[in-house]
């Protein structure tokens, strides 16, 4: 499942690099903008902290109409630069309540934590822990956000209540999707964010949800099927059909195969 994952993401970001290079060429404009204003109102903190909210607001924004796009990239549809505007329409609620939630877990992670760990003894490593793996957690089932937004349900409170619902269903698989997007955030590194970048880690995240839903739609079907013993093979047929199989010169040199 892991495997396949990995395959059909690489490949969607393959098929459709020019616009992951062009959604990832946004999101570095955003980022920048979003650590400039904040350097610029530095001479005075009280207009730095609200500047810098301000710019993390805006690049969730963004992130939640690229979601879209990515969307569309893992349906195998061609993605539409020109629908943006209805996605940002249709998203911004979604990215401006995450960016709060981002935001307020900064405030707490930079007040709470250094106290807690001032504080010492056992209460204060007690909160710091407890912080800890809270944020983890969040940050983990955060990565249903934007596809929950764009697979099932508009609704805020159902897109946090079903992001913790697939998380805690499906804990060793999210953790495997933690992974792999902190080695996509790694490797962007090298690129200046622009290949393979958020772009991709969108659509790492909505790949992963996407093949995981295959298995509510097959409990669906099955009521009294083994949750532990899914017949992954099976349910994947079409979606490897999909992706296909490729040489590595196919993908470089596709017309020659």
């Amino acid at each position: 499942m892991i495997f396949f994952l990995v395959k059909k993401a690489f490949f969607d970001m393959w098929d459709n690099m020019i616009a992951v290079f062009l959604l990832n060429l946004g999101f570095v404009l955003v980022a920048a903008g979003a650590l400039y204003v904040p350097y610029f109102l530095s001479f005075d903190p009280a207009l730095a902290i609200p500047g810098g909210a301000i710019g993390i607001l805006l690049l969730n924004v963004y992130l939640a109409a690229a979601s879209f796009v990515a969307h569309e990239i893992t349906n195998y549809a061609t993605p539409s630069f020109k629908d943006l505007q209805a996605y940002l329409k249709s998203a911004w609620k979604a990215g401006l309540t995450l960016g709060v939630i981002t935001c307020v877990q900064i405030g707490i992670l930079a007040v709470a934590m250094p106290f807690y760990l001032q504080l010492g003894g056992l209460l204060g490593m007690t909160a710091v822990a407890v912080i800890f793996w809270i944020s983890v957690i969040w940050w983990l089932a955060s990565q249903y956000y934007f596809p929950i937004r764009t697979r099932l349900d508009s609704g805020i409170r159902k897109i946090l209540r079903k992001s913790f619902i697939v998380f805690f269903d499906n804990a060793g698989f999210t953790i495997a999707v933690g992974m792999g997007t902190v080695v996509i955030l790694a490797l962007s590194v090298f690129t200046a964010f622009l290949l393979p970048g958020a772009a991709t880690v969108l659509i790492w995240h909505q790949s992963a949800l996407k093949l995981r839903l295959l298995k509510y739609d097959y409990l669906e079907k099955n009521p009294g099927a083994n949750r532990k013993d899914l017949p992954w093979d099976a349910l994947l047929v079409e979606e490897s059909e999909r992706v296909g199989h490729r040489s590595l010169r196919g993908m470089i040199f596709p017309w020659k195969d």
